[in-house]
């Protein structure tokens, strides 16, 4: 994976969430916790920090900073705030060397971090969508580039379907949910 794949799942999360911005996003996203504001927001801070991992060449820890979104904004500049640091991921992932390495539980390429932000995008636009009623599932072929890297574990089959479960957002027939300590490998061996 790489910045483009990073460019087309935030290029995705907007053409699903743009068109309802306008509803209440105060409501629970999905399967979690977080409002589906919140969780846009959440992407947003994780794409800048792996934008600054990677930047960085941090190699022990994450770096310490957080984005915040301020409490004021509304749907439709939350969304906004993704873009950019959607951008910002891209932009780092553009111009790193193909050695640059982050810190994400090891040390961690280029690739992995732009798994790590696709993966981050297409799991809680999901879970936004499901919050907002929205029938929308991640594209397929991000699903499987992103099963590939990050979750070399995951059952055979549909894509979609094994990318929400890897996550702990659903069940397979064969397969009970996963419990909500589910990892994924975005650090090299």
């Amino acid at each position: 994976m790489d910045h483009g794949d990073v460019d087309d799942a935030v290029a995705e999360m907007m053409r699903v969430l743009r068109p309802v911005q306008e509803r209440d996003w105060e409501v629970r996203a999905g399967p979690l916790e977080w409002s589906c504001r919140k969780t846009a927001a959440h992407v947003a801070h994780d794409l800048t920090a792996y934008a600054g991992q990677i930047s960085g060449q941090e190699s022990a820890a994450y770096l310490p900073f957080d984005l915040v979104v301020r409490p004021e904004a509304g749907a439709a500049e939350v969304l906004s705030v993704v873009v950019a640091c959607g951008a910002m991921l891209s932009a780092a992932l553009r111009v790193a060397g193909p050695d640059a390495r982050g810190w994400h539980w090891g040390p961690t390429d280029t690739t992995g971090f732009a798994a790590l932000g696709v993966n981050e995008t297409l799991v809680h636009t999901w879970d936004i969508a499901r919050g907002l009623g929205l029938d929308w599932t991640p594209p397929p072929a991000m699903c499987s580039g992103v099963l590939a890297r990050l979750f070399p574990e995951a059952p055979p089959g549909d894509p979609v379907q094994a990318l929400l479960w890897c996550t702990g957002r659903t069940d397979l027939p064969d397969r009970p949910r996963r419990p909500s300590s589910w990892k994924l490998r975005a650090a090299l061996n």
